[in-house]
């Protein structure tokens, strides 16, 4: 069974809302989504036979932590999970930073596993409290001259690295190599390592770890280069669903997560999927309930996050989410907030303004640390002493509690999407759902979820422009 939980109880409102009827009429819709996701589409993927409507069809993404576990348990080292662990290790014994490079679903998922799973602030602990796990910067996912002049400055602009603490190392994610931002900016932090490493190509590719597609650019240039270990994104996963392939596990791997639990909870995940009724399937009641809403043409997906953790998990999905769906004029627009800070800015449109919005809180019900209480200090004009023996945690579930009485009085729909904490486990069950999720609610809203045509067209627009052919 998995961990999390859904409750869309808050969305059942009279006139605003949906009604369990509602649901329940779907069930035959959701049982024929399910077969087309678990059975038929995994089978197309293998037989090649792709019908014209559902191309592309990038549906592997399923089945892929299943392989990868089975394979690590029959060959262990020599397995592909075997080898992502075996390079994480490597590398931490040999550098303090490891800078990724990589764009939308390339960086999204692996950024969010650090943020979550990670402590805070990680960045700026010592080597000792990271037990020895590398820092981690993400770049590539943009042009932006000043954040990458930063970052280059932080890395010493190249200087010879004399000691582990002044060595770094080089991830680049790309499946075809020609994604524009993150192949500028492989020549800008190539250049570097390649100076950090005071011209030796050797010890360079020992501090390069590429995870690309097989016979593309990025490879090619790789292999010239000599570099031998490469990590290859899977067929049939696109980037946007690649978060629990080689793309998010390396880095996962190298902040020192526990990639072997990710992958189990979305194994969970997908145990659940398959086999539990649509009336208690939470990746197909998380899809009705979506597309139950679009249909009264609510068109703003909110993702309210109470955890600042989770606010990259939120911005993954925001992703996932547009590029899936957002198709033949159709596809709700994603948002996410972290609350309670965005109360502040958001709390009133959400509560007053227009009825265009789903809210789904994303709750974790236990903290990783001991309970903070608001504390005793000499002076007492904030009025907050009969609050001075309350906790962090307590605050928190008083806001959502009110939050959401206050979003019930004014007929706003909301939905609860459970975690019990925070943990590889939790997140990989979490990554799985939504994934899933979103390929079960284009299925119900007549678009393809997998490829991207209007991102292909802007890039295209832009070699052009820059005279590249």
């Amino acid at each position: 069974m998995p961990q999390l939980s859904y409750d869309p109880r808050g969305a059942f409102l009279a006139d605003t809302g949906i009604s369990r009827q509602d649901l329940a009429d779907l069930a035959p819709q959701l049982e024929q989504v399910r077969h087309d996701i678990a059975v038929v589409d995994p089978q197309l993927c293998v037989s090649g036979e792709t019908p014209p409507e559902k191309q592309p069809l990038d549906a592997a993404f399923l089945e892929y932590p299943e392989r990868l576990l089975n394979d690590y348990g029959s060959r262990r080292d020599s397995s592909e999970l075997g080898q992502i662990l075996s390079k994480a290790a490597e590398l931490r014994e040999q550098v303090d930073r490891v800078v990724v490079l990589g764009i939308g679903g390339s960086y999204m998922g692996a950024r969010a596993m650090m943020e979550a799973c990670c402590p805070p602030y990680f960045n700026e602990l010592s080597r000792a409290d990271r037990a020895g796990w590398p820092r981690m910067y993400f770049e590539g996912n943009n042009v932006d001259n000043d954040a990458v002049q930063g970052l280059l400055h932080l890395l010493d602009r190249g200087a010879p690295a004399k000691s582990i603490d002044q060595r770094w190392a080089l991830v680049v994610i790309s499946k075809s190599g020609g994604t524009l931002e993150t192949a500028a900016a492989f020549r800008q932090f190539l250049n570097a390592l390649h100076s950090s490493c005071e011209g030796d190509a050797e010890q360079t590719n020992r501090l390069l770890a590429p995870i690309t597609g097989e016979g593309g650019k990025l490879h090619q240039m790789c292999t010239e280069m000599g570099v031998d270990d490469c990590l290859y994104v899977p067929d049939g996963v696109g980037g946007r669903f690649s978060v629990l392939t080689p793309v998010g596990l390396l880095p996962a791997a190298l902040l020192g997560l526990d990639i072997v639990a990710m992958l189990t909870g979305a194994v969970s995940m997908n145990d659940h999927f398959r086999t539990a009724d649509a009336g208690e399937n939470i990746p197909l009641r998380y899809a009705a309930v979506s597309q139950l809403f679009s249909e009264r043409n609510v068109t703003l997906r909110v993702l309210a996050t109470w955890s600042k953790a989770l606010e990259s998990v939120g911005l993954w999905y925001d992703q996932l989410l547009a590029e899936s769906l957002g198709k033949q004029g159709k596809g709700p627009t994603p948002i996410t907030t972290v609350n309670t800070r965005d109360l502040h800015s958001r709390a009133q449109q959400h509560q007053q303004g227009a009825f265009d919005k789903l809210i789904t809180n994303l709750v974790v019900e236990e903290v990783r640390t001991d309970p903070l209480p608001i504390g005793d200090i000499p002076w007492r004009q904030d009025g907050l002493q009969p609050l001075a023996d309350r906790t962090c945690p307590e605050l928190m579930a008083a806001a959502l509690q009110g939050v959401n009485e206050a979003l019930l009085n004014d007929r706003r729909p909301t939905t609860n999407l459970v975690l019990p904490r925070i943990d590889e486990s939790t997140v990989g069950e979490l990554f799985q759902m939504l994934m899933i999720a979103t390929v079960a609610e284009g299925r119900l809203l007549g678009v393809n979820p997998y490829g991207q045509p209007g991102v292909e067209l802007y890039k295209t627009n832009m070699n052009r422009i820059l005279g590249r052919d």
